[in-house]
């Protein structure tokens, strides 16, 4: 049996597009929303299966790993955040790195030999890494245009990853990853004009609109704090409206809050983008925080701990 376990956001759809590109394989797909990333405990493995982790947490992951290796399967494991202590095994094949500047997506894609470079870029993009993106678009020659769509393709399939369930978004991520796998190059989606690309353009566009009048409850010269309501679209805005607002101010830190289903709130935290560090340390002094030295988040923040996130949180970035 072979097994697909990725993060259902633009890095860990694109790392596994770009695999499957490159040597298509049937397997079963283990996936879900971006904050999802618990995954590995899903796959019952035994010895000769096949699997391959893309874009989560191998910290969070660890007993579920080390239980498919103990169990005899292979696993190929590539990822960017947070991975604690590394197993020694000869059947872990680990790519780990945690550059603030890299992402899963450039990882396989240096794999690939940069087969399907343009995806990778796409994905930079979605993760935020916009001066690496263009940098790297910018060795392939393409044009501001070119950029400007990929930036922006980036972004609405990491747009579609965000939301507590399946349910809050627009396509669940295996079937996104479905409709790109039919196209080796992301120009070729965008110039379709009836494809996926217009359709989560046009949601992207309504859900950001609706964000524009979101509450400041917090904000110094260091951090600003915002807050959604209760909502399916304010689910799915949270991560790139922190995007969005780390662009426009980038050397302050944000922190999107959004009002949680049963009670407390969802947190998403950006780093100043001129200083791209520390969003996981702020986030790991909660209990369901996790995430990478850039871009963290919260699962479930009460009402009780907002004080004391605001205090953490400002001082860390003042």
């Amino acid at each position: 049996m072979n097994y697909d376990v990725f993060n259902g956001d633009a890095d860990g759809i694109i790392a596994l597009l770009q695999l499957q590109l490159a040597n298509p394989t049937e397997s079963k797909k283990i996936t879900g929303v971006k904050r999802d990333i618990q995954l590995l405990q899903q796959v019952e493995a035994t010895a000769g299966d096949v699997v391959r982790v893309l874009d989560i947490s191998m910290e969070k992951n660890k007993e579920a790993l080390i239980q498919c290796l103990e169990a005899g399967a292979k696993v190929f494991y590539a990822d960017h955040h947070r991975a604690g202590d590394i197993p020694e095994h000869a059947n872990l094949d680990a790519h780990i790195d945690l550059d603030a500047n890299t992402c899963t997506s450039l990882i396989v894609s240096d794999l690939l030999n940069h087969q399907f470079h343009l995806w990778a870029i796409t994905a930079a993009y979605g993760d935020n890494m916009i001066a690496k993106a263009d940098q790297e678009a910018d060795k392939l020659g393409l044009t501001e245009e070119q950029k400007a769509k990929l930036r922006a393709l980036g972004i609405y399939i990491n747009y579609n990853g965000y939301g507590s369930s399946v349910e809050d978004l627009h396509f669940a991520p295996e079937k996104l990853f479905e409709l790109l796998l039919n196209y080796p190059s992301p120009l070729t989606l965008i110039e379709e004009v009836d494809s996926v690309f217009y359709q989560l353009e046009s949601a992207y566009q309504s859900d950001m609109d609706k964000a524009q009048s979101a509450d400041v409850l917090f904000e110094n010269d260091a951090v600003k704090v915002i807050c959604l309501e209760n909502a399916a679209w304010s689910r799915r805005i949270s991560g790139v409206l922190g995007n969005e607002l780390a662009n426009q101010s980038p050397d302050k830190a944000h922190a999107v809050l959004t009002h949680h289903k049963e009670s407390g709130y969802t947190v998403s935290i950006r780093a100043p983008l001129n200083n791209k560090q520390g969003a996981d340390k702020v986030v790991t002094q909660f209990a369901t925080g996790g995430g990478r030295a850039a871009a963290a988040g919260i699962n479930q923040l009460s009402e009780s701990e907002l004080t004391r996130f605001y205090q953490v949180f400002g001082d860390y970035y003042s």
